[in-house]
């Protein structure tokens, strides 16, 4: 008889155990899905800024056709609905390396360094940058803690009862651009005049600065013009040719 018991005693054990297992996958699997939903929020307001950059740009550098076109077509393959994370961070690492273009080419015109309109467009690109290396971080945690019970045992057992999967991790590529941040100095009356420095991103993970992910290849991103490089024939069409 005591045996018996010992018996229904490891039994209700077992489906304790299996039922906070599930549950804590399952919650795992709801957390994932809702850093995705907070990393596409930032994405689309990201794709909604750009339109107005590259309007702004365009009444400055009407003859860098060919950059501002890049952009457009990046911004469009970004937003057609990547299937998977994976996907996702491909597009958008086409449309960083497009925008650091942009940013390059504004070098180029003072008078489009000066507005207004773009510098508080730039700056509100920026923060949203930040904001999706932010959010970007918080998802691939859950990411890393999901798939290592769906893989350890005995948890992967009741993952596979479940149906819970390994979940993608949103990785920006190692060839993404540096969106440049556009330091104007002294901009006083009697000041200096020197040229403006230019800096990247210095936000870790930034999908807009230096790439955290391992194996990231460093000085292969496009930079921003220096000061004193020789500037662009603004009658020529200098920007990228379409693929």
């Amino acid at each position: 008889m005591i045996i018996v018991w010992i018996l229904i005693g490891l039994v209700v054990l077992a489906a304790i155990v299996g039922v906070v297992m599930y549950n804590g996958l399952i919650g795992l699997r709801n957390k994932v899905e809702e850093g995705w939903r907070q990393i596409d929020v930032e994405l689309k307001r990201r794709h909604d800024l750009i339109p107005n950059l590259v309007e702004t740009v365009k009444g400055y550098a009407s003859h860098e056709r060919g950059t501002l076109e890049d952009v457009m077509k990046a911004r469009s393959a970004a937003m057609s609905g990547a299937s998977t994370p994976a996907a996702a961070a491909q597009a958008e690492g086409q449309l960083s390396q497009a925008l650091g273009r942009l940013m390059a080419v504004a070098e180029a015109y003072p008078d489009l360094k000066a507005n207004q309109n773009f510098l508080a467009l730039q700056q509100e690109l920026t923060s949203t940058e930040d904001r999706i290396a932010s959010s970007r971080r918080y998802y691939n945690a859950l990411v890393r803690e999901l798939n290592t019970k769906v893989e350890s045992v005995p948890s992967n057992v009741v993952a596979n009862m479940a149906g819970v999967k390994r979940a993608e991790y949103f990785e920006a590529p190692a060839t993404e651009a540096v969106v440049p941040n556009v330091s104007f100095g002294d901009n006083t009356v009697g000041g200096s005049g020197s040229t403006p420095g230019v800096a990247p991103s210095t936000q870790p993970g930034a999908i807009g600065g230096p790439s955290t992910q391992p194996g990231a290849a460093p000085g292969a991103l496009p930079q921003a013009q220096a000061p004193g490089a020789v500037q662009p024939d603004p009658t020529r069409d200098s920007g990228t040719p379409n693929a």
